[in-house]
């Protein structure tokens, strides 16, 4: 009868133990990261009797967290992945609203300003016209600035996050640290819902910076990025930060501190939310920005130069349009020499954007700030003979000394700062600066064809002048001379500051009498040049026009972004998979649940049957021993 009561004792105890497992699962249906348990029940060793063994009843062995390592270590890296996306997904959405929505881009203002260019060529006397074009360079640079602006507040807002990322970041790490303490701590009794929630929080710093896990043989774990920087040793955890950039202060970078001083960490060593914050700055904004500089770059020096090219109402060169910062130059943090730098643009068609760093290792060397690629540098550095790279030229002041950096950012300010110097119509250069008339006794075809100022200071005394053909290869110039003449090279007067081609074949004696274009004056010569200004090649070595790059900072824009959108598509995909299959071992099944609620129920009852068996047996045996 004592072997019948434990018998049934241990049952009822187990089948307690199972129900109460059953009811926290049911409770913990809906719980995030929750991994259902069971409990395992073992028999208890029989006892050896005349006639065979006898069963002693039933054990709990143990109570069983279902959960496999393989879909964990994928869940963990799948949220990484997933953090990454979402984050560059969202953010490179916005600049391509910024960059091709009408409203915030620059293609309205852009044709504005240039069909303001035309009407002034249609009707170059029309002060009119002409407070039109100053009123549409106005709305065109204050866009540029506009939209400059919103891209740098993108970047004051990836900063902000990067460091709210940081400390959930740090915060997720010390909790893990804690955890793996009390679980180590508990040994194999050790709960497994602090298991599972040593688990979730894992997922939660990998979709915030990434993680891999390495199980130790006390039960804890090590967690670290992808990189393979340690975020938790154990119940250890270290800690993330911000530290500034040392060519720019306004921008952060992030750091694992040590017990030496913060280390900084390169991007790639994290993924998750904060990975893709910094890929979002690193590969879609700063190229965007670049982008939009230069072509503001190039855009004001270009329209700078046709405007000095021509003459005013007034009958003067013509003056910069436009007003543009130039180049960047930051130098690095930890320099020790005095060298500084001057930059300025020297040739659009070479000006690529990029940001640049500049080596002195004894000699000066250039490489490109985002994938250290060489960067061909020409000249000595000096006024006479400064350094030509990428098209922009330095000029360097001061002494360096070994291992000085500094960052050339050729376009950074250059869309943030314009801005239209002119504020009086008549200084519009509508008018071509030279007048010219063919002498009637000419043979040849030739006719003259656009003239341009190219130094304002020596036009400015410009009286007339005569130009008479010796042949077709040689002319003299109000009879100094003779100079050689190429078809299709222009005819210059360095000292005088003006040049002019020709259309056609000269003959020998051919004359052509020229005299400055007169104040007031109804020519559209150069204005015809300003208003055809967006469809001349001059990007790219030539290669392309201004028209043609804001198409492509559009189509760059759109193409980051839906790529990151259909990558995004396909990680959510995976992950949904990952998920499942998570579910499909460790999700509680309300109906498992409840089916075998009702079996350990009436097992419960059954057991509560034998105990009630075994008294009655006793009572009985009481009775008979009474009588």
């Amino acid at each position: 009868m004592s072997g019948l009561l434990s018998t049934g004792s241990s049952a009822l105890l187990a089948f307690q133990r199972a129900l109460g497992t059953v009811s926290h699962n049911v409770a913990n249906a809906a719980t995030p990261g929750y991994s259902r348990q069971r409990v395992e029940l073992a028999a208890r060793p029989g006892q050896p009797t005349a006639g065979g063994y006898i069963g002693q009843g039933v054990d709990v062995a143990k109570l069983q967290r279902l959960a496999d390592g393989l879909v964990f270590a994928r869940q963990i890296d799948s949220s990484g992945e997933l953090g990454r996306l979402q984050q560059l997904s969202s953010m490179a959405g916005r600049v391509d609203s910024l960059v091709s929505d009408p409203s915030t881009g620059l293609s309205t203002q852009w044709s504005a300003f240039f069909n303001a260019a035309d009407a002034v060529a249609a009707d170059p006397t029309s002060s009119v016209a002409r407070s039109q074009l100053l009123a549409a360079g106005d709305q065109l640079t204050s866009r540029w600035r506009t939209l400059d602006g919103q891209l740098s507040a993108l970047e004051t807002e990836s900063g902000q996050r990067i460091q709210g990322t940081i400390g959930d970041a740090n915060r997720l790490a010390g909790e893990i640290a804690e955890l793996n303490r009390n679980i180590t701590a508990a040994g194999s009794n050790a709960s497994p819902d602090l298991v599972d929630a040593r688990a979730l929080r894992i997922d939660q710093l990998a979709t915030l910076v990434g993680a891999e896990t390495v199980m130790q043989d006390d039960g804890s774990l090590n967690v670290f990025t992808g990189g393979g920087q340690p975020l938790v040793l154990g119940n250890q955890a270290m800690k993330l930060a911000t530290v500034a950039d040392p060519f720019r202060p306004d921008r952060v970078q992030i750091a694992l501190q040590g017990a030496s001083g913060n280390v900084r960490l390169p991007s790639a060593s994290v993924s998750g939310e904060l990975g893709g914050l910094l890929e979002f700055r690193d590969r879609v904004l700063d190229p965007a920005r670049a982008e939009l500089g230069r072509l503001a770059t190039v855009f004001a020096t270009g329209f700078n130069a046709a405007q000095r090219a021509g003459v005013n109402y007034n009958g003067a060169p013509g003056a910069d349009f436009f007003t543009l910062a130039p180049p960047r130059v930051d130098a690095h943090a930890a320099n020790t020499g005095s060298a500084t730098i001057a930059a300025t643009i020297d040739d659009v068609s070479a000006l690529k954007g990029n940001d640049l760093v500049l080596r002195f290792d004894g000699a000066w060397s250039a490489t490109r700030a985002d994938t250290g690629e060489p960067v061909a540098m020409t000249g000595s550095g000096t006024a006479a003979d400064p350094f030509k790279v990428a098209g922009v030229s330095l000029e360097i002041g001061g002494t360096p000394v070994v291992g000085d950096r500094y960052s050339l950012r050729p376009t950074a300010d250059a869309a943030g700062n314009l801005r239209v110097a002119l504020t009086d119509p008549s200084k519009i250069a509508a008018a071509s600066p030279l007048q010219a008339q063919a002498d009637t006794a000419n043979l040849g075809d030739a006719r003259a064809g656009s003239a341009q100022v190219t130094d304002g200071a020596a036009f400015a005394s410009f009286a007339g002048a005569t130009i008479e053909f010796i042949d077709d290869g040689q002319y003299t110039i109000n009879g100094a001379g003779p100079y050689p003449y190429t078809a299709g090279s222009p005819i210059a007067d360095v000292a005088a500051g003006w040049s002019m081609s020709l259309t056609g074949a000269p003959a020998a004696g051919d004359r052509f009498t020229l005299a400055r274009t007169p104040p007031r004056s109804g020519d559209n010569g150069n204005a015809l040049v300003l208003g055809g200004f967006d469809r001349q090649g001059i990007l790219d070595g030539g290669t392309q026009s201004l028209t043609d790059g804001l198409s492509q900072l559009s189509a760059r824009a759109g193409t980051d972004a839906r790529h990151a959108a259909l990558s995004l598509e396909g990680q959510s995909a995976i992950h949904g998979q990952v998920i499942a299959e998570r579910e499909s071992v460790s999700g509680v099944n309300l109906d498992e649940e409840a089916a075998d609620m009702m079996r350990f129920q009436q097992a419960y009852q059954a057991a509560a049957q034998v105990i009630s068996t075994a008294d009655t047996m006793f009572q009985t045996l009481l009775s008979a021993v009474r009588r």
